[in-house]
């Protein structure tokens, strides 16, 4: 199975108006376990900072869940990882930090973040937190809660930008440098 690349003709998903609530909102102070094997609060950690949320981390070796393709927006978190990954120095240059979170475990997160070399955090909100405090959209497939992909930019612990839906997701990391550019 390739991960990397994302199929042709996958349903662009559109704006449910889900996250329309979230810009001008304080962060909560919530913490996660990382892939760095640390406790990380996103609250009052100064500067710009990047959340990309993702549905979940596919495995080369596991099949993806009955009919994802065909689920708006849920196909693409290799990709959208890797451009993170890919444009890193860019946005740390920006003063940004970027954290990639879904609501796997650290466990099963941590195979993507070695096998993706990515060098930023993956935080696992397993307890579905996020979704409590904030309201972040949700779906489900074959009996499991996801969230939907979206992308929070924080600025003094205020959420300043959302990007939703995002697709397709490998040019998210683009257009997080695009907008972090024209709002410095």
């Amino acid at each position: 199975m390739e991960l990397h690349e994302l199929p042709e003709n996958l349903p662009v998903p559109q704006d449910d108006g889900a996250a329309k609530h979230l810009e001008g909102i304080s962060w909560p102070d919530i913490s996660f376990s990382s892939t760095k094997q640390e406790q990380t609060n996103l609250k009052n950690p100064g500067g710009t900072i990047v959340v990309y949320v993702y549905p979940m981390t596919g495995r080369p070796d596991t099949a993806l869940p009955d009919g994802w393709d065909s689920i708006p927006g849920a196909r693409g978190c290799t990709p959208q990882s890797c451009s993170f990954r890919d444009h890193h120095s860019e946005l740390q240059a920006l003063n940004a930090q970027v954290y990639g979170l879904s609501s796997q475990t650290t466990e099963y997160q941590s195979e993507a973040a070695d096998r993706l070399h990515l060098p930023f955090s993956l935080l696992s909100d397993s307890g579905f937190q996020l979704k409590k405090e904030l309201k972040l959209p949700t779906f489900e497939v074959q009996g499991k809660e996801l969230y939907k992909r979206i992308t929070i930019i924080l600025k003094e612990n205020k959420i300043v930008k959302v990007f939703y839906p995002v697709f397709p997701p490998g040019e998210n990391a683009d257009n997080v440098i695009a907008w972090l550019r024209g709002n410095s």
